[in-house]
């Protein structure tokens, strides 16, 4: 097994395990699904699933179609993990932050209270923002064009989500939300 091959399945262990436990754990407390069965989660849960595999893919067999030689297999290494670290500590405190109002996709009928302190003081998408890292951190590892197109369509997978998410959480919270809209950025800077 090569390097990149291993810290991808490292860091799926731990991001997606954090993630499945999550939901795990929470639902069993609520007694309730977590996920919502919405188009755009189902959607966007595909193109991850996909997204994953292909970057295994090509790290398994050190694919050189669409290959960028753009840094040095040290320094994309380094950053990589960077960016996997950032992953991991928004994905994290987004899953800590969001407490028992965390769910996958939109449920219609289910009242959550809108968090907006911890990590959803300065992102209001904070586990989407882990999710642009991780996309960032394994097409830098890999240095590939199809993962650079690949992450382009995961964000606009992403922002339809997110779209669905906020026009949910207007209807549920009103005001509140609209004046959490103007203080906190979509993802970080937008």
């Amino acid at each position: 097994m090569n390097e990149a091959t291993l810290i991808i399945l490292v860091h799926q262990a731990l991001f997606q395990g954090c993630f499945l436990l999550k939901n795990f754990t929470l639902s069993r407390k609520l007694g309730a699904p977590v996920r919502g069965s919405n188009p755009e989660a189902r959607r966007a849960i595909l193109f991850f699933t996909a997204f994953i595999l292909v970057s295994l893919l090509l790290a398994a067999g050190n694919a050189q179609f669409a290959r960028l030689h753009l840094l040095s297999e040290a320094t994309a290494v380094a950053l990589c993990l960077l960016l996997l670290v950032l992953n991991l500590a928004f994905g994290l405190a987004s899953l800590r932050n969001l407490g028992e109002s965390w769910r996958v996709g939109v449920l219609e009928d289910q009242a959550t209270d809108l968090v907006q302190d911890g990590i959803y003081r300065i992102s209001r998408n904070p586990y989407f923002v882990a999710y642009l890292l991780m996309f960032a951190a394994y097409t830098v590892l890999l240095q590939n064009l199809v993962l650079l197109a690949l992450s382009g369509v995961g964000l606009a997978f992403i922002h339809a989500m997110i779209l669905k998410e906020e026009k949910h959480l207007q209807n549920l919270h009103g005001q509140a939300y609209r004046d959490y809209q103007r203080r906190v950025a979509r993802y970080l800077l937008v």
